[in-house]
């Protein structure tokens, strides 16, 4: 069925094509995994809205929501032709029609992606089933540009999106503009602060693990780390707050002693607001490093993780921070000091630019070198 649907906007896509002209200043941001656009693609998007003088498209994965019919035909008979006439396309993540969508030559097709650096192998470095690869290659034929977050991950983005290392440009990751504004901290702060009011004064800890492609080894993982074990464990100048991975379905009753945060809308907003970061194999590291954070990884499960997700380097001597392998030894380290010198090397490596102007930099580069 889904191959269907894609081949059903495609060729109303292409007939679009035809027929209308592009539409010079009108720009697409196509996010049909994120919807809520506190990423990469919505700080261009508002970086752009600033601006001022653009004809906007947004297309989510609401636009394929079965409980709204309207939105749904609109999605292939309206946005499709909307599509077809941008001048502008930016995605961040893949979009299954791209492969048969034939842009005309002056569309301007921009992957900013939803993840920053180089850490899980990711697109054309993991195994993929047969069609999926074909439709993801064919897809990635289409980009104009894909934007990195440094120098030193080009070659990389390059290979996993098999593209030519010209068409990577390592501008910096828009996303992580929202990090470096104060007014952002700070309402962060208010915000969470009067949200979980049991946080004043101590330091907060976030736990948030990752998606493992063993739905056993997904539900085993609030037994193997025990909130309320730990929590006795840190004792009472500390505050836990667990964020699981949007895939893992556990019920949050389990969380003895800790607040529950799975649903906070904006992962960056915690990012700011929580002092020290616990995860295992989340990208959700990144921000934390970039803003010289501590960052542990609980990591018991490594070897079967590696099995089936590999990352791009020996993932032990990588990571911005210590390893644990037993709550024990977790909490000791929680306590202790932050390995700064892991943290420094892992930031400069995957972050060239620090200075929050990353959005301006895309629109600049992409938007009025082509204007």
């Amino acid at each position: 069925m889904k191959k269907l649907l894609y081949s059903v906007y495609a060729l109303l896509f292409n007939i679009s094509r035809l027929l209308f002209p592009i539409k010079k200043n009108r720009v697409a941001f196509v996010s049909m995994h994120n919807e809520n656009f506190k990423d990469s693609l919505g700080c261009v998007y508002e970086k752009m809205k600033e601006e001022g003088g653009y004809d906007f498209v947004l297309i989510t994965r609401q636009d394929l929501s079965l409980r709204n019919i309207p939105r749904l035909i609109s999605f292939f008979l309206v946005k499709s032709r909307l599509l077809a006439t941008s001048q502008y396309v930016f995605l961040n993540d893949n979009f299954m029609p791209m492969g048969k969508l034939n842009f005309r030559p002056e569309a301007v097709i921009t992957q900013l992606w939803h993840a920053e650096g180089a850490f899980k192998k990711f697109g054309l470095h993991i195994p993929q089933d047969e069609d999926l690869r074909k439709r993801e290659e064919s897809g990635n034929k289409k980009l104009t540009y894909v934007v990195c977050s440094s120098e030193s991950v080009r070659d990389i983005y390059a290979g996993a999106f098999g593209v030519d290392r010209e068409k990577v440009l390592p501008l910096g990751a828009p996303r992580a503009d929202f990090l470096f504004k104060k007014e952002n901290r700070i309402k962060a702060e208010e915000k969470l602060r009067k949200l979980y009011p049991q946080t004043k004064g101590k330091k907060v800890v976030l736990y948030a693990p990752t998606f493992r492609d063993d739905l056993k080894r997904n539900e085993d993982i609030l037994k193997v780390f025990d909130t309320e074990k730990f929590t006795e464990l840190l004792g009472e100048d500390y505050c836990l707050m667990v964020r699981l991975h949007p895939q893992i379905h556990i019920n949050g009753n389990g969380l003895t002693n800790a607040i529950d945060v799975t649903d906070y809308e904006d992962v960056r907003e915690l990012v700011l607001f929580c002092d020290i970061l616990i995860t295992d194999y989340s990208s959700i590291c990144m921000d934390f490093s970039l803003l010289g954070k501590k960052t542990l990884f609980f990591a018991y499960d490594l070897e079967e993780y590696i099995s089936e997700r590999n990352f791009y380097f020996d993932y032990e001597t990588y990571v911005p921070g210590e390893i644990a392998k037993t709550l024990g030894d977790l909490a000791v380290k929680v306590r202790g000091e932050s390995d700064d010198e892991k943290n420094n090397h892992f930031r400069s490596f995957n972050f060239s630019f620090t200075d929050g102007k990353s959005s301006e930099r895309v629109v600049e580069r992409i938007v009025k070198k082509n204007e």
